[in-house]
């Protein structure tokens, strides 16, 4: 008698138990957590994509029925390269840094649309789009020389850009830009040339001032040996313009 009720309880308690452990992993089930910097986009089987974006904290959900897709909405930095011709006909490497974060707002929208990996899927491709449009309006040289409204065109034009697709882009920067070997050594060449050119202007320059100056060293010449007769006993000399006329002192002779 003592046997069956020990045995009753103990199945009691496992009947128990395993009712505590099924609403548990019920409960579980219906929640889920949003974290700080996070949103959350519901799908319901029945409803599809809910409008609503859910924010940070614990949530209801009806399990099976639903599922939370979260999505990070902080600042991300993005990195990408392109290879673009100039107007010139001139290849060009360029390094493109973004800074972007999606538009919670729209954010069922995009994971209708692009699903969780939404900038991996569209910012190197737009990037790479108004990167070639951009740098097609410049020779090579004005990259160099215009590198500032180069950068700003492509800033505006990326930002525009990733509005179709409702990301928002806090910065835009070209971060580097290189030539291929050809183009790099012609430039060097100029930049010799006009070196070479600039030196070749100062040696004219030098001459030229050399020509017009006063024959400083002629007239100390001059003024040296006109001394130097001065002091001669036996010499008498006497200037006359630009000739000096010379015989010996007969009282000294």
């Amino acid at each position: 008698m003592a046997n069956q009720a020990a045995v009753s309880f103990l199945n009691n308690l496992a009947r128990a138990a395993f009712g505590l452990g099924l609403g548990a992993t019920a409960l579980n089930s219906s929640l889920y957590t949003v974290d700080g910097g996070q949103r959350a986009v519901l799908f319901d089987r029945f409803r599809g994509v809910i409008d609503e974006t859910v924010g940070e904290g614990t949530h209801f959900l009806i399990p099976w029925l639903q599922k939370p897709f979260i999505f990070d909405i902080r600042t991300r930095p993005h990195t990408f390269s392109s290879i673009s011709g100039t107007k010139d006909l001139q290849m060009v490497n360029l390094t493109l840094r973004v800074l972007s974060r999606p538009d919670v707002s729209h954010l069922p929208k995009i994971f209708q649309t692009l699903g969780l990996e939404y900038d991996e899927k569209v910012l190197p491709s737009i990037g790479n789009e108004v990167l070639k449009a951009v740098v097609a309006q410049f020779n090579a040289d004005q990259l160099l020389t215009e590198r500032p409204h180069v950068s700003a065109m492509v800033r505006e034009s990326l930002i525009r850009r990733a509005q179709d697709f409702n990301l928002v882009l806090d910065d835009v920067a070209i971060t580097h830009l290189s030539y291929g070997a050809e183009f790099s050594k012609a430039v060097e060449q100029k930049q010799v040339a006009q070196q070479e050119a600039e030196r070749s202007k100062f040696v004219v320059a030098k001459a030229e001032q050399e020509r017009r100056a006063p024959p400083l060293s002629g007239r100390r010449e001059r003024a040296s040996r006109q001394t130097t007769l001065a002091k001669t006993p036996n010499v008498a000399y006497l200037p006359n313009g630009n000739n000096m006329l010379l015989g010996l002192n007969p009282a000294l002779g």
